[in-house]
């Protein structure tokens, strides 16, 4: 089992490159599918999920190179449109392999997809809204059927912005002829980056960043070349580790823009943020302070994939904050970990509240991808020395996650047991 030896205490400093987006590259991965020929993406991380994402594209027929941060997937001819159970299983994003499928290859087959165990997360808005496009999905005891006979564009509502269903109907509706209209759509900036990636590919979208996108379908597709954006979540777990350990980081490579609510947050516990049109500058020469009630919520609100890492700065801070969670129902399943660290944290069904303090280096073992990452931030800004285990959630999201630590002044090693 490999874990992080973790030597907290001590301020980071430095600068970093932001690794690629992870919620970003993986439709775009998807949506590869839709091309004959080689398409070639830039700034793609090397993360578990992406790996998975890219063996399915093998599985299907796709002819899949990397170099470096820079992977070609030649699309010229896919065989099939049934994904293995096994790899659907790895990662909930393989949905979105739905939306291509049908676009590409007329028809799609895969069991439920997995990823971290956060809650019930249905998939029966992807259902509906490619249902209502035209598709004929059956949903049997070991997966979903789906076949595209005559699909036409429709007004398609999202009752809930869901950033995956989004990103399928947008996939799926470029096969479609006649306009698409999705209202309640899901306004990521991941979403828009898909935007960019599919009208250089020849498809005709506006609105993304908005909650109404409208996609003209039927027009067809050419490779390209396309760089990922910046990973605004990885870009928090660095900026929350500075303010936990009353460090100075500098990262470039993300937009500040997408980070206007997490800044916000930390400007006002104390930080001084300086922005500038790709990147961000963090200083925190004393403790975090509490802030003003803070409510997770879809984009442009505060996003739930941050609310783990900046509770961990918080409980290494003085002062109380209130955290209510509206997306996952066991998004707080690390809190138990940083209590073993001495954080003093109560919890009221969604409610969080935290109380800042001193950590205390121990053993702490991860069972998501932000809330491992959540016990490496306490664990830089704990006393004494820290094991954390679960790596492989942390490889879902983060590159390295020890390295870019490193860079950043933090005493972190990856040991196997």
């Amino acid at each position: 089992m490999n874990y992080y030896q973790i030597t907290g205490g001590r301020p980071l400093g430095g600068a970093l490159v932001v690794q690629g987006a992870k919620n970003s590259v993986l439709p775009i991965l998807a949506a590869t599918l839709l091309a004959p020929g080689e398409c070639v993406i830039h700034n793609c991380p090397n993360l578990s999920d992406v790996n998975t994402t890219l063996e399915i594209l093998r599985f299907l027929g796709c002819q899949v190179h990397r170099e470096g941060g820079t992977v070609i997937i030649d699309a010229t001819a896919p065989q099939r449109w049934d994904i293995p159970d096994q790899l659907v299983r790895e990662m909930r994003s393989s949905v979105v392999f739905l939306g291509a499928l049908l676009t590409r290859m007329g028809g799609a087959q895969l069991c439920c997809p997995g990823g971290c165990q956060l809650g019930p997360r249905p998939i029966d808005i992807h259902i509906s809204a490619l249902r209502r496009l035209g598709a004929e999905i059956r949903e049997e005891s070991d997966g979903l059927r789906c076949r595209a006979e005559e699909m036409s564009g429709r007004e398609i509502f999202l009752r809930l912005p869901s950033v995956g269903a989004t990103e399928n109907v947008m996939l799926c509706a470029c096969g479609c002829q006649g306009t698409t209209t999705i209202v309640g759509a899901a306004r990521e900036p991941e979403i828009v980056d898909l935007q960019n990636f599919l009208c250089a590919m020849g498809a005709s979208i506006s609105g993304a960043g908005s909650s109404v996108i409208t996609i003209e379908g039927g027009h067809p597709f050419h490779p390209v070349e396309h760089t990922v954006m910046g990973d605004r979540i990885a870009a928090a777990t660095y900026l929350c580790a500075a303010a936990a350990t009353k460090g100075e980081v500098t990262l470039n490579g993300v937009d500040p823009n997408h980070l206007t609510a997490v800044l916000d947050v930390l400007r006002e516990g104390g930080c001084h943020i300086e922005a500038e049109k790709k990147a961000v500058h963090c200083t925190m020469g004393r403790s975090l302070q509490g802030v003003a009630p803070i409510h997770t919520a879809p984009y442009p609100g505060f996003p739930t994939d941050a609310q783990p890492l900046l509770l961990a700065a918080l409980s290494a801070g003085r002062g109380n904050t209130m955290l209510v969670e509206h997306m996952f129902d066991s998004r707080y399943r690390y809190i138990d970990e940083l209590r073993r660290m001495g954080a003093n944290i109560q919890v009221y069904g969604r409610v969080a509240v935290v109380n800042g303090g001193k950590l205390r280096g121990c053993r702490a073992e991860g069972s998501d991808l932000r809330g491992g990452a959540a016990l490496v931030v306490a664990a830089l800004a704990a006393q004494g020395e820290s094991e954390v285990s679960g790596l492989q959630y942390i490889h879902r999201g983060y590159e390295d996650l020890a390295r870019d630590m490193e860079r950043l002044g933090g005493t972190i090693k990856t040991r196997i047991s």
